[in-house]
């Protein structure tokens, strides 16, 4: 079965990539398929805006389509940056500047707990409409650490590592879009695909 994948984030599209092709699937990112909706994510929850990206490519492709909407809920700043994680220090902003900001903004803070929430949204060829939510507790680090992933990886850490110093497969065993994705893939097993 195909997928399209309704995001611009090559970060987003690898991860799901990896764990879905492995299970028998084409996915694609809506670019690949020559859809180009930027959907405003106007909801207030994870599970709006993925939902309201979903909708937006299915309307144009009424194929498979999964979406989802994650973020980084940090509980010193009463959940910030939360739905506008991407967004959390400006329009134009990279991972770096998203990252400096949110360590000057936990300067002196000994609390440093949080979690990452993940909402994948997916529409079924016929208009189906189902969410599924993982979350992933963890704390923020004091200074970016690893490599790999993108976002606000490499200060969150789950155990005694961050995100960023976690392999392909570490991550995707404990991570926020891991645990939505294993719910999903559960859901497309009993669905029969």
């Amino acid at each position: 079965m195909e997928i399209i994948i309704a995001t611009g984030n090559a970060g987003k599209v690898r991860e799901f990539k990896r764990m879905l092709e492995p299970l028998g699937y084409a996915v694609f990112s809506q670019k690949e398929k020559g859809i180009s909706v930027d959907a405003e994510e106007t909801g207030s929850t994870f599970a709006e805006n993925a939902l309201i990206k979903a909708r937006a490519v299915w309307e144009q492709a009424h194929t498979a389509v999964i979406a989802d909407d994650s973020g980084l809920c940090v509980d010193a700043l009463d959940g910030r940056p939360g739905v506008y994680s991407a967004r959390y220090a400006g329009e134009d902003a990279t991972d770096a500047d998203r990252n400096c900001k949110l360590l000057s903004e936990l300067e002196g803070v000994e609390n440093r707990s949080a979690h990452f929430t993940c909402a994948i949204a997916y529409i079924s060829p016929e208009g189906q409409e189902r969410v599924f939510e993982g979350i992933c507790p963890g704390k923020i680090g004091f200074e970016p650490k690893g490599s790999d992933g993108f976002g606000y990886d490499p200060l969150f850490y789950w155990g005694d590592k961050t995100f960023g110093e976690m392999s392909a497969e570490e991550k995707d065993a404990v991570s926020h879009r891991g645990r939505a994705n294993r719910m999903l893939e559960a859901f497309l097993s009993r669905r029969g695909r």
